[in-house]
């Protein structure tokens, strides 16, 4: 594996804007942003004027969460079977309809604390069905050197806009009420689709069929669960998520109650935490330079930690604004760190499923820290809670010894090409079990570092889908080894093949180096068949058999 270059990741940050489909998306994206954070700003505030439960106004980041935690996996899959175009268009139009459905409710009059959650929902549902597929086609869009480069000037972008959004919705809000917010975050949020529309780009698609929605996710699970070092980032991504939604899902009421201001103050504050946001994406590769990557993450969990236990302690606008753009620091550096080890971590077949088990679950954790923090505000203080969730962010920096999250390296994680092998039999797609062997001839010098492969080998070969895998030695011939697995189905065997990676076939070609035979190891392919009397056709004999 080679590291990205820090030096190169900061001179061409710039770079993805370049690209005629990135930069109209990209752009689109911020102004779709710029309305959604005017509308999170009003929806925020109107929940806590018609309703007077702590618990609700801290469920509104609840409901907007939790639908990418029951839904991205599938839209994960989804992303990886189909058009990721589509996808995203499809999940920008939901998040379409929320905004003009609670433009017209606001309209007409009808306000109900359970209407704005619903919406809410409806709203997390388009941001399930859109993120896999759109951080899934940086990949599609631009080249492998440019991805850190394309999530961090996403997020950048996101908080530029995060430090005008807010502010200008609170003004708005202040001179003009809710519905010209509304009606401005239904224009922005429309954007998109239209430069979705007009916009194409070039997949390296399968030549195998979609697979089943289940056996997808499935798919998508076993990869995630047998890779380390996605398994490590997306644990620390759901814990800190728990921990860290605290600033904002209590930013309204350290508003209303602690500092006694209004919508213009909470927007001031929303927009001190995405300049906080935008500088820290400005130095991450400066910081990345002079910090570890895991390190880097520890540092910016304890930033949110100062920041909450700075709301809890102070009553001045000035030191709260301080403190949030702290945590904004943090926030941008913690989930663009991850998001980067995640994506080149994951081959182009699955990266759309593990992006998704990765939103899912940070999500998942967000919408129940949304509700904990509430609950215990709404129970002993706000004080406490905030004071509780900066114990909490204390410990996920901690957390970093046993869950560490890798630094950014490239490798490979192209498909390489295959070609199906010629068989004597007609399969169809369903046809199996399917059982594989290849024998391998060692010398005694060589049965460590062959050992040592196959451990290598195993891992590689089941992720991508081998069932029942073994390593065999020979008795008679003990410099003979076998290894067997075996997969369900003709069509899973295929999926198996063109799902190995470029790197994956380096270990391949490493076992071949130890091989002594003069030709590389033979593949032997068979299929299983029972010998069960009540599945088998019975036969008549006419005959002697001979």
């Amino acid at each position: 594996m080679q590291h990205v270059d820090s030096h190169q990741a900061s001179s061409t940050i710039l770079a993805p804007l370049l690209n005629k489909v990135f930069r109209p998306i990209w752009t689109a994206s911020q102004i779709s942003s710029l309305g959604w954070l005017v509308q999170t700003v009003a929806i925020s505030w109107l929940m806590a004027t018609v309703s007077a439960s702590d618990l609700m106004v801290a469920l509104v980041q609840a409901a907007s969460t939790l639908p990418v935690f029951f839904l991205s996996l599938l839209a994960g899959a989804i992303a990886d079977n189909f058009s990721r175009r589509w996808v995203m268009f499809a999940g920008h139009c939901l998040l379409a309809l929320a905004s003009t459905t609670l433009l017209i409710s606001v309209g007409v009059g009808f306000v109900r604390p359970w209407l704005i959650l619903a919406l809410s929902f409806l709203a997390g549902c388009g941001f399930a069905l859109n993120d896999p597929a759109w951080h899934a086609s940086i990949g599609d869009i631009l080249h492998k050197r440019d991805i850190p480069a394309a999530v961090t000037l996403t997020s950048v972008g996101y908080n530029i806009v995060r430090s005008v959004g807010p502010a200008l919705g609170g003004v708005i809000l202040a001179f003009f009420g809710p519905f010209t917010a509304f009606a401005l975050a239904a224009l922005c949020v429309l954007t998109p689709l239209g430069a979705i529309w007009q916009t194409k780009w070039q997949v390296c698609t399968s030549p195998l069929p979609p697979e089943k929605m289940t056996t997808a996710i499935h798919d998508g699970l076993r990869f995630t669960a047998m890779s380390l070092e996605i398994r490590s980032a997306v644990a620390r991504a759901t814990l800190f998520g728990l921990a860290s939604v605290s600033i904002l899902a209590l930013l309204p009421l350290v508003v209303r109650d602690q500092l006694a201001r209004g919508p213009m103050v909470y927007g001031i504050l929303l927009a001190g935490f995405g300049a906080g946001a935008f500088f820290a994406g400005l130095s991450s590769s400066f910081l990345r330079r002079i910090i570890p990557q895991n390190k880097l993450v520890a540092v910016a969990s304890v930033a949110c930690a100062t920041c909450c236990l700075s709301l809890a302690l102070t009553s001045s606008v000035a030191v709260a604004a301080f403190a949030l753009a702290l945590g904004g620091a943090g926030w941008l550096i913690t989930w663009t760190g991850i998001d980067v080890s995640v994506q080149l971590a994951s081959p182009r077949w699955v990266v759309g499923r593990t992006l998704s088990i990765y939103y899912a679950l940070s999500a998942g954790g967000m919408a129940a820290g949304s509700w904990v923090w509430g609950t215990i505000a709404q129970n002993y203080s706000l004080t406490w809670a905030l004071e509780a969730a900066s114990g909490a962010l204390l410990l996920v920096a901690a957390a970093g010894v046993l869950l560490p999250v890798r630094s950014w390296e490239e490798a490979d994680q192209e498909t390489s090409d295959f070609h199906p092998p010629k068989l004597a039999l007609d399969l169809k797609p369903r046809s199996g079990p399917i059982g594989v062997k290849v024998e391998y001839s060692i010398s005694e010098e060589n049965i460590e570092a062959f050992l040592v492969c196959m451990r290598a080998r195993r891992h590689v070969q089941s992720r991508a889908g081998a069932r029942n895998w073994t390593l065999q030695r020979n008795l008679q011939t003990p410099s003979v080894w076998t290894e067997t697995f075996r997969t369900p189905t003709w069509m899973d065997f295929l999926r198996l093949n063109y799902r190995l990676t470029a790197a994956d076939k380096d270990v391949a070609k490493n076992l071949w180096a130890l091989h002594d035979g003069e030709l590389p190891p033979q593949t032997v392919l068979s299929i299983e068949r029972t010998t069960d009397a009540a599945r088998t056709r019975p036969v008549e004999v006419s005959r002697p058999l001979r």
